[in-house]
């Protein structure tokens, strides 16, 4: 036994031959049977058989599964490929030929750089639509703190796509910018209307949205539609607030300064309400000053207005006689005739009586001086052209003085500011007549229109000129004559002259003293102490005296106003000289 193992082959030089004869050997050693060897030797070729057929379905199953696992991986590339979009096969293996592995060898880096790339691109996704689905939120006003993340649709991952999320997302960040700058602006006007109003800011935006106030940060304000639509309906109602307010105060701002006038407060007390009184004239956008238009300062406005009002009832006849006092000063103003004391009386029992609201009996009164000075403003146009008239009168006076003064001429000091005077006055007075015309015409378009007689102190303005347009005439055929008389006179002397030589005359003296002694007591006119006195009108017609009553001065009708011209003024220097009586 031992020289037959020492005779067997060493273990790595065994084979299906020495191992077959061996058993030959072990089998004659036995001594077994042919047909016994025969059937153990096809039952070692069935094993045998049966391995090769194990091997063979093995190699077979692992072909088949790499065959598999090259097919999903062509088939996970192109997926990949479409996925992410790539169009170009650069890094990509072309080679489709070689034994299973080698095709497969070549293929796994493509995947693995494909697989980096769609984990790259599905985070950039997810952070694209997690903006979007942020933003989405604040505009919506459903945003929700949570970890989850939105889902990814992996079966496109192409660039175009990213590019539509970033497009849309930048569109998204621009409208939450454009609502973030609008929430801003309402905040702010929120801010300045409640600083006027004199509201508390943060509590009235806080009821908009808790995240409106200054605590929070810029960005996590509320931009959401609701907020902004309740932001805006706020502002209205603040804007309507001012605007309604504003009225108020400047209604109350013009009752105190109405008050102040009528009571003749003092500026010291008028100080006091000067920030009630600053926006009497202000637009509603023009008040910005905090606290101007709070409930307190409107309220400390009425308390004064009520006071005032209880003091002005206490002064209503002080107040009442002003104001017709200012009522006559109007009427004095435009010449007409009033009675003073009836209307004063008649105040009194008004007020004493306690019928009439002294509200209601100074906004009469108020209402009588308004039409009065409409009336003085109809009656202006004519009263200047009065006044021109009476003063062109007054200068024809003072030239009928001057004219018979016989040292006019004289050197004596202030003599040349005479001479120009003079020279004026015959200018002036040589335009009374188409004075008196035009005056005539104005009035009685002014007396048509109202179908009254124009009332001047009293007297009808039509009757003065009237009265006027006479005595001119009368004045015309006295001058007339005068020179008739004066030619006559100069013919007689002259013939008594050529009769009897030039020679003196002893009645030349007393017939010049006769003559100007005449003159001197009848004026040029001959109609003694008919000139009319221009001081009062001058003055402004009747003034009124301490007690409130008026003067019963009243100017009278011009009676010596005819014009002169240069030719006639000389022959009524010459007529003063002496003249020759025939006996």
């Amino acid at each position: 036994m031992a020289a037959t193992d020492a005779h067997t082959p060493l273990l790595g030089e065994i084979t299906c031959g020495s191992l077959l004869q061996k058993l030959q050997d072990i089998w004659d050693e036995v001594g077994e049977s042919d047909e016994e060897r025969d059937k153990r030797l096809l039952q070692i070729e069935q094993d045998c058989l049966d391995v090769y057929k194990r091997k063979v379905e093995q190699a077979a199953n692992s072909r088949a599964q790499l065959l598999k696992a090259l097919s999903d991986a062509k088939v996970e590339l192109a997926s990949l490929l479409s996925a992410l979009g790539e169009k170009s096969s650069a890094g990509i293996p072309g080679k489709t030929t070689g034994t299973i592995k080698e095709q497969l060898a070549a293929i796994a880096p493509a995947l693995e750089l494909l697989w980096k790339q769609k984990e790259e691109r599905i985070k950039e996704f997810s952070d694209v639509q997690s903006q979007i689905q942020n933003i989405c939120g604040e505009i919506a006003g459903t945003l929700t703190i949570n970890d989850q993340m939105p889902a990814v649709d992996e079966t496109d991952l192409s660039l175009k796509k990213l590019d539509e999320y970033q497009s849309h997302l930048l569109e998204l960040q621009k409208e939450k910018s454009d609502r973030l700058h609008k929430v801003l602006e309402f905040v702010s006007t929120v801010h300045d209307l409640c600083a006027v109003l004199g509201m508390d800011f943060v509590s009235t935006v806080t009821e908009v949205h808790p995240s409106l106030n200054d605590s929070t940060g810029v960005q996590s304000k509320s931009i959401s539609n609701d907020t902004l639509s309740r932001l805006a309906k706020r502002v209205v109602t603040l804007e309507e607030d001012k605007k309604q307010r504003l009225q108020k105060l400047q209604a109350l701002a013009s009752q105190l300064i109405d008050l102040w006038n009528l009571m003749d407060t003092t500026e010291e007390e008028r100080a006091l309400f000067d920030h009630v009184t600053c926006n009497i004239g202000a637009s509603v956008d023009e008040v910005t000053v905090p606290g101007a238009l709070a409930l307190d300062l409107i309220k400390q406005a009425a308390v004064e207005v009520e006071r005032l009002d209880q003091l002005k009832s206490s002064r209503m006849k002080e107040l009442a006689f002003k104001k017709q006092a200012e009522l006559e000063d109007i009427y004095a103003g435009a010449h007409i005739e009033v009675d003073p004391e009836a209307a004063r009386e008649r105040i009194m029992a008004l007020i004493d009586s306690g019928n009439v609201e002294p509200a209601e009996l100074l906004a009469d009164m108020d209402d009588q001086i308004s039409k009065a000075k409409e009336e003085a403003i109809s009656r202006k146009e004519i009263l200047d052209k009065v006044e021109k008239w009476m003063s062109a009168c007054e200068e024809e006076s003072w030239l009928e003085d001057y004219n018979r003064d016989d040292n006019r001429y004289s050197a004596s000091r202030g003599a040349h500011l005479n001479l120009k005077r003079a020279e004026k006055a015959r200018v002036l007075v040589s335009k009374i007549p188409a004075l008196v015309d035009s005056l005539v015409a104005k009035t009685r378009t002014w007396e048509e229109d109202r179908g009254m007689s124009f009332m001047y102190d009293g007297v009808p303005l039509l009757a003065m000129l009237d009265e006027y347009a006479l005595l001119r005439h009368e004045r015309e055929e006295e001058k007339r004559r005068l020179r008739d008389q004066k030619k006559f006179q100069d013919q007689q002397s002259t013939e008594q002259e050529a009769i009897f030589g030039s020679r003196s005359s002893p009645a030349k003296s007393t017939s010049g003293k006769k003559v100007v002694g005449a003159r001197g007591n009848g004026g040029t006119n001959g109609t003694p102490g008919r000139r009319l006195s221009l001081n009062a009108s001058q003055n402004g017609g009747r003034s009124i005296n301490k007690d409130g009553k008026r003067d019963d001065t009243r100017p009278v009708a011009p009676v010596n106003y005819v014009a002169v011209s240069k030719e006639e003024a000389a022959s009524h220097v010459s007529s003063t000289e002496p003249v020759l009586v025939s006996p």
